[in-house]
């Protein structure tokens, strides 16, 4: 149950520099790669900093991250419409710093949709062809696959005030797609959706993206959107990226405070290393009690850290727990029917905001404020992070 009784990169302008980088040499071999990116408005501060990434080519990668972390900056880089401070940016190989955005052949999904409300939905997707010189017909064969790719083949004759919202994201899909781009960016292009229609529309664009092969860089502060539909996720937090990895490394093993707390429901237990063996350490609480867990980013007797256990891996059952391991006190201050789990939030390990999550089963034991019970997890599941 685990409980016990590199260097700066200058960008050429005065005072900007940058730490070491996840991922500090990028593969030149991806598909898309940001070489040493940074990013400046006002020539002080760094809106992107050091940034090198390898995107590969039939990847889903979404950059993930609050407002102000440098994500859609770096996706902006990337389209054409902002331009990097310092570094490269290439696609296929080729340095697309100085290509135009429409000479860059990258399909583009907004929030807002962006369709042309005097146009029909045909004229809508026929338009970027038609910019490309493409001829009528063949216009018209590739507007009728790309309404066919999204399932939208019965609507070109009508306006987009007279769709849905899931139907106009649809089609603002299609138009991206409707030139076969081996690229396509998505600026949170379903924060405008209700909650059912965004998650339907997830798995359709997952599943979109599995058929037709496309590359794609998503751009949202969802975190149940980036562990839905990525291949890879990168953690975005003041510039830089914080961690690059699947979905459920990013969710299982996050490599510092800031990814166990923005990805997910997460416990923080603060407290200070008493010892270290084999990569697990013996922790000290606030509460003075001690825990196991492994040792992530902090290493030495003393130091201060932060524990982090999901609240769906703390159990209370005996039955559950591993054997002979002692276990916390804990006292239910509030349960929450929440359909398919029970939340329930504990005075336990010095802190009144301890979360436990646990299935709606049958035969599940009711908690009711105020009862005391034991609480554990396994070791395998608490990470001694870097203080918060």
């Amino acid at each position: 149950m685990g409980v016990h009784s590199t260097s700066s990169v200058s960008v050429g302008i005065k005072g900007i520099g940058a730490s070491p980088q996840i991922g500090r040499e990028p593969n030149h071999d991806g598909y898309v790669v940001f070489d040493r990116v940074q990013k400046s408005y006002d020539g002080t501060s760094l809106v992107v900093k050091d940034l090198n990434l390898s995107i590969s080519k039939g990847e889903f990668l979404t950059m993930l991250g609050p407002s102000g972390s440098g994500k859609t900056t770096c996706l902006m880089m990337l389209a054409g419409f902002e331009t990097a401070t310092s570094g490269q940016i290439m696609l296929s190989g080729r340095d697309i710093n100085a290509v135009a955005p429409h000479k860059r052949g990258i399909g583009m999904v907004f929030q807002s949709y962006a369709l042309f409300p005097h146009m029909t939905v045909a004229e809508n997707l026929s338009f970027p062809l038609e910019v490309r010189g493409m001829t009528k017909s063949l216009r018209e064969t590739q507007v009728r696959h790309a309404l066919d790719m999204v399932k939208m083949g019965a609507f070109g004759d009508r306006r987009p005030a007279q769709l849905s919202g899931g139907q106009q994201q649809r089609i603002a899909l299609a138009r991206a797609l409707v030139f076969d781009p081996a690229l396509v960016l998505m600026d949170e292009p379903l924060g405008a959706l209700d909650k059912h229609l965004r998650e339907h529309m997830q798995l359709e664009i997952k599943s979109l993206h599995e058929r037709i092969g496309i590359t794609v860089v998503y751009v949202t502060h969802d975190q149940v959107e980036a562990l839905t539909m990525s291949d890879r996720i990168a953690v975005f937090n003041d510039g830089k990226i914080q961690q690059l990895a699947k979905p459920s490394e990013i969710y299982e093993r996050p490599l510092n405070s800031f990814v166990a707390q923005f990805i997910g429901a997460n416990n923080s237990l603060p407290g200070i290393i008493e010892d270290v063996e084999n990569g697990q350490a013996v922790i000290r609480l606030v509460s003075g009690e001690r825990i196991s867990a492994a040792t992530v980013g902090v290493s030495k007797r003393g130091e201060a850290t932060s524990v982090s256990i999901r609240p769906e891996r703390v159990e209370f059952k005996p039955e559950l727990m591993p054997r002979g391991a002692l276990a916390l006190d804990a006292e239910v201050i509030t349960t929450v029917y929440m359909g398919d789990i029970l939340h329930c939030r504990l005075r336990a390990a010095g802190s009144d905001n301890f979360i436990m999550k646990m299935r709606n089963t049958l035969g599940q034991t009711k908690l009711s404020p105020g009862d005391r019970i034991k609480i554990g997890w396994h070791p395998e599941d608490a990470r001694a992070l870097d203080p918060v």
